[in-house]
């Protein structure tokens, strides 16, 4: 709980207003959001999905959720494209955003997530803005990310376990703000 409390305090405030108002502006211009995520992030994508589209009124999808165009990718395609082929059989553009979520925010050379990196590519490819709420260093979300909260590590054998639970933290954060929530919660 120790750990808990130093990351609460150590997340960026700035950084998570930032993206409320990038999440606001996609809204405003009738934008899609599409999440990113493997593993547990992308279990938090479902849910995610599920709060902006009906706390906030955002059009909100996680390729992750469609499990038969997922495996058929896969094994048609590679693990590495289901993400980048996804975003443009739907049409990704200027006014849709990605959010990603990941413990790494993806890395070629480690070969860890390179479907994320491949989807960011495409998305860059569309004028599609990347924001992003990630652990570690931030990864190549980071890197290339418009708008990306990087959950601070203060024990690195639990970044996994700390960037996923933070992950929630922040989503949570963002569908009660008062800029960008328009359905009140029944509790």
């Amino acid at each position: 709980m120790d750990e808990v409390g130093k990351i609460a305090t150590a997340i960026p405030a700035d950084a998570v207003e930032a993206l409320c108002d990038e999440l606001v502006a996609l809204r405003d211009r009738k934008g899609r959001l599409f999440l990113l995520g493997v593993g547990g992030s992308a279990a938090n994508c479902a849910h995610a999905v599920n709060d902006f589209r009906k706390l906030c009124g955002i059009e909100a999808y996680a390729p992750t959720d469609n499990v038969s165009e997922l495996t058929a990718r896969t094994n048609d395609e590679g693990w590495a494209t289901v993400f980048s082929g996804w975003l443009k059989v739907s049409r990704a553009d200027s006014d849709d955003a990605v959010l990603v979520l990941s413990v790494g925010g993806g890395d070629l050379e480690r070969n860890v997530s390179p479907n994320i990196v491949a989807g960011l590519q495409e998305a860059k490819s569309r004028g599609t803005r990347i924001l992003g709420i990630v652990g570690r260093d931030g990864g190549y979300t980071k890197k290339v990310g418009d708008c990306v909260v990087v959950i601070p590590t203060v024990a690195a054998e639990r970044v996994t376990a700390h960037s996923e639970a933070f992950q929630a933290v922040v989503w949570h954060c963002l569908v009660s703000h008062p800029k960008l929530q328009q359905t009140a919660t029944k509790w």
